[in-house]
C-alpha cells in the first residue's frame, strides 16, 4: 500500500479517528476473513481493509470520510472491495449487501461502540471487533461485579462473546488515551423485543435499588400510572433482589412479566 501510513491526511478528532497501523493486528483480525463476505466499518488509512482483500470474497468498507475514501481507492487495487461513503448507521441494508455480508470485522471508532453493537444485535450478524479494552470489560461483565451493566446484559443475550487479544495504544495513530482489545461476536438469534430491552435498559438505571424500587423509579419513562406501576413492581416475582445482581436471562424473564402485565 505504498506509503500509507504517512499520507498527509490528519486524523478527524471530530470523527473519533484513530487509525490501526500495526499490520500483524490486521493479519490476526483478516485471519477470520477467508472465503467470507465481510462488512468493514470505518477503514481508515486501510490497514486492515488491505488484509481483508487477500482473504474474503467479498469486503464492503463503510468510510464516512470521503478523503479517506478517495485514498483507499487509490491505495488499495482490489476487484473485491467496494467502498461506501456514508456514515454507517445512515447507510441502507441493500447498499451494505447485508443479506449476503458474513461477518463484520473492524477497528470501529470508540464512539461508535454501543451503536455497533446494537447494529450487530439487530441484524443478528456476527463479529471481529477491536474496541476500547475498559468497554469490552462492561461487556464481558458478569452479575454482581461493579462494571455489570446494561451493556453487560445486551451483550450476554444477544451474543456468545469471547476477547481474542489485547492492542495497546501504541498501535493507533494518532495514540490515543486508552488501550483496546479484539472481541470475537457469534449471534445468540435470540428474540428480544424492543420493549423488553427498553424495560431491561431502565431497569439497570438502578441496578442496586431493589427491583421493586428499580421499576417504580421508571414509571415516567415506562408510560405507565404510577398506581398501576406499583402494583405491577409488587406483583413481580423476587421484586426485593436487586438487579445488578440477576443474570441477563433472570432480567429477560422479569421484563417479559412486566410487558405482560403492563398489557
Amino acid at each position: 500500500m505504498g506509503n500509507i501510513q504517512n499520507f498527509f491526511l490528519m486524523p478527524k478528532k471530530s470523527l473519533g479517528q484513530n487509525f490501526l497501523i500495526n499490520r500483524k493486528i490486521a493479519e490476526i483480525e483478516a485471519a477470520h476473513a477467508p472465503g467470507k463476505v465481510v462488512l468493514e466499518i470505518g477503514p481508515g488509512y486501510g490497514t486492515l481493509t488491505s488484509e481483508l482483500c487477500k482473504k474474503a470474497k467479498k469486503v464492503i468498507a463503510v468510510e464516512i470520510d470521503e478523503n479517506l475514501c478517495n485514498l483507499l481507492r487509490n491505495e488499495i487495487k482490489a476487484k473485491n472491495l467496494k467502498i461506501i461513503n456514508k456514515d454507517f448507521l445512515a447507510a441502507t441494508s441493500e447498499e451494505m449487501e447485508l443479506d449476503a455480508v458474513d461477518i463484520v470485522i473492524s477497528n470501529i471508532p470508540y464512539s461508535l461502540s454501543s451503536k455497533t453493537i446494537e447494529f450487530l444485535a439487530r441484524n443478528g450478524l456476527q463479529a471481529v471487533l477491536c474496541m476500547q479494552k475498559e468497554f469490552v470489560a462492561h461487556m464481558l461483565a458478569k452479575a454482581g461485579t461493579d462494571k455489570y451493566s446494561k451493556l453487560s446484559v445486551t451483550t450476554q443475550l444477544f451474543f456468545s462473546a469471547t476477547k481474542l487479544i489485547n492492542v495497546s495504544r501504541g498501535n493507533f495513530r494518532p495514540v490515543p488515551k486508552v488501550d483496546s482489545c479484539v472481541i470475537y461476536l457469534k449471534p445468540k438469534n435470540a428474540a428480544i423485543t424492543q420493549e423488553e430491552m427498553k424495560i431491561i435498559g431502565l431497569i439497570m438505571q438502578h441496578k442496586k435499588k431493589t427491583l421493586r424500587n428499580a421499576v417504580l423509579d421508571s414509571h415516567e419513562k415506562m408510560g405507565v400510572d404510577e398506581k398501576r406501576l406499583r402494583e405491577i413492581a409488587g406483583a413481580i416475582s423476587e421484586n426485593e433482589l436487586r438487579p445488578f445482581k440477576l443474570e441477563p436471562e433472570e432480567l429477560l424473564k422479569i421484563a417479559r412479566e412486566i410487558v405482560k402485565m403492563v398489557g
